[in-house]
């Protein structure tokens, strides 16, 4: 293998990679890849007596004594490596004093980073490493490197893609390094910015918990309790896939004792009470242990977009499972790969994330060495409103059809007046319901659909309250918390009426002459579309009354 030296132009025999932490439960691993493919490999990091015991097991190995936050450049002066490789982090406090002596003394640079603004500044260096002639790649891993090659995949074809619903969870046995603990308790409590309902949010991490079922066909399905994580994907693929779509990764262990667990001690952080639960983290790798000889050699991850093609709405998800331990392989294909098409001279300079560079094919070629199966499933999908409507949707002014063809994720914008009731009771229930203050409010309203079932999510000048809608029997049916009411939705002008049916109390049914008197009209008007809700009570008379426009957020 002839090599041109980064810096020189010269040949040498073997290209040179240093692996930052290139002992540990990531680095370990790709360590013994990168030996594999015929590269010298330098083993570096903090414990040199470690690093030699590796070194002594790996064909063309050597160890080093490296401090990520030391005198990195001195060291790729003496070594003068073809390339380094950060496999040490966590990098969520990190800077980028690394990438700096790579590109200083003409060294590529990789780094398995899932940090999110770590990942997201990197490209600030993009001058500096063309003017080196170097490339610096960060976030090759997991995410987004193989996330990104994943959606690209499942997207292909599609003119909008709405959402992308992502989620990884690893098997117990996976040895779980302080790094990575470091990384997920550095944003559990703490505001995650999302992108949904066509605007940014703040979210809790380690919230939003979700079962989620991994299946492939002829596999045992696993079912895993995950929650939300925080990774550079929630700005990169917003950003980087057509449509602007929403985008949720969700991350758990194999048990949900230790998702719920998290959960828990996520409150402390939101309330205020911790700064963060970091501090801790030295603390979590003697408990794991407790139970790693528990569970199964099994993880799992998902990424399911939503989107349109040749106007159809599809549902694409892609599953991979993988068994005998080699779940925790994943995290280290993306540098493996990379290395290899820098060494064939297939990176040009440059510094940026790793989102785009690898295919699916690529990462393909490793799976085959692994116990891994992998599966794609596609389901077209018909909008709530015209399951229930029929052929009547079709016939509606195009506003209000457009405010009703929700999939995936959407939102929408406005302005709505409101009025309240002004008795005690009309107040008691508007406050228990959450209905917003009277007077005039800039709206906006978030549509999230999941498994055929919308929730819409009304946000008048702040306050916030939101319900659930599905289909039942062809009727529609909206449940505000323990409160369903089932209604018929006629014709009238170029829109429609809402007109309970029934109603109940945790499924209870409840007489009908008690239920609320409301005869909610969605209509379209010079071009806008249109509502009013009026809501009264018997016995108590008028609750709430809103009325307004609203337009999509492309």
């Amino acid at each position: 293998m002839l090599v041109a030296d980064a810096r020189t132009g010269e040949p040498h025999p073997l290209t040179k990679i240093l692996v930052l932490g290139g002992y540990g439960g990531f680095g370990s691993r790709l360590s013994r890849r990168l030996a594999g493919d015929g590269f010298q490999v330098l083993i570096a990091g903090r414990n040199l007596e470690t690093a030699q015991a590796l070194a002594r097991h790996l064909p063309n190995a050597m160890a080093l004594q490296a401090d990520r936050n030391g005198d990195i450049a001195t060291i790729l002066d003496e070594h003068k490596p073809f390339l380094l490789i950060d496999a040490a982090g966590p990098f969520q406090q990190s800077d980028d004093r690394v990438a700096r002596s790579c590109i200083g003394a003409g060294v590529h640079y990789i780094d398995l980073a899932d940090a999110r603004d770590f990942v997201g500044a990197i490209g600030r260096l993009d001058q500096q490493a063309k003017a080196t002639g170097v490339a610096v790649i960060s976030g090759a891993s997991s995410v987004p490197a193989l996330s990104s090659a994943v959606v690209a995949e499942l997207a292909r074809d599609m003119q909008e893609v709405r959402s992308i619903e992502m989620s990884i969870s690893a098997s117990n046995r996976a040895t779980a390094g302080a790094s990575v603990a470091s990384a997920i308790l550095s944003y559990v409590g703490k505001p995650v910015r999302l992108w949904r309902g066509r605007r940014w949010r703040n979210v809790i991490g380690w919230h939003m918990l979700k079962r989620e079922t991994y299946a492939i066909a002829g596999h045992r399905p696993l079912r895993r309790l995950v929650a939300l994580a925080d990774v550079p994907d929630h700005d990169l693929l917003v950003e980087g896939i057509v449509g602007r779509p929403s985008v949720l990764f969700r991350a758990g262990p194999e048990f949900a004792f230790q998702t719920l667990a998290l959960w828990l001690l996520s409150w402390p952080v939101a309330w205020g009470w911790l700064t963060s639960l970091s501090e801790i983290s030295r603390f979590l790798l003697p408990l794991q242990g407790l139970t790693a000889r528990l569970g199964t050699a099994r993880s799992a991850v998902t990424i399911e977009i939503k989107g349109t093609e040749q106007g159809a709405m599809r549902a694409r998800r892609w599953t991979l499972i993988a068994e005998n331990g080699d779940g925790v392989e994943i995290p280290t294909l993306p540098a493996q790969l990379l290395a290899r098409a820098l060494r064939d001279g297939h990176i040009s300079p440059g510094a940026r994330h790793a989102g785009g560079l690898l295919a699916l094919a690529d990462f393909r070629t490793l799976f085959r060495d692994l116990a891994i199966s992998e599966e794609v499933t596609e389901a077209p999908y018909t909008p709530l409103y015209p399951r229930v409507m029929g052929s009547a949707f079709a016939h509606l002014a195009k506003p209000v059809r457009a405010m009703h063809e929700v999939f995936g994720d959407g939102g929408a914008k406005g302005e709505a007046v409101v009025t309240r009731g002004q008795s005690l009771a009309a107040r008691l229930v508007a406050k228990v319901f959450g209905f917003p203050a009277a007077g005039k409010h800039v709206l906006h309203v978030s549509f999230v659909e999941r498994n055929g079932v919308e929730q819409w999510t009304r946000d008048f000048s702040g306050q916030r309250f939101l319900s659930h809608l599905s289909n039942e029997n062809g009727h529609l049916v909206e449940r505000f918390g323990p409160f369903r009411f089932s209604f018929d939705l006629p014709m009238r002008d170029n829109g429609f009426c809402m007109e309970i049916r029934r109603w109940s109390f945790l499924r209870l049914p409840l007489p009908l002459f008690l239920a609320p008197q409301s005869v909610a009209h969605e209509w379209a008007d010079n071009g806008r579309f249109q509502f009013d809700v009026p809501i009264a009570l018997p016995f108590i008379g008028s609750v709430v009354h809103y009325r307004g426009w609203l337009e999509p957020i492309d």
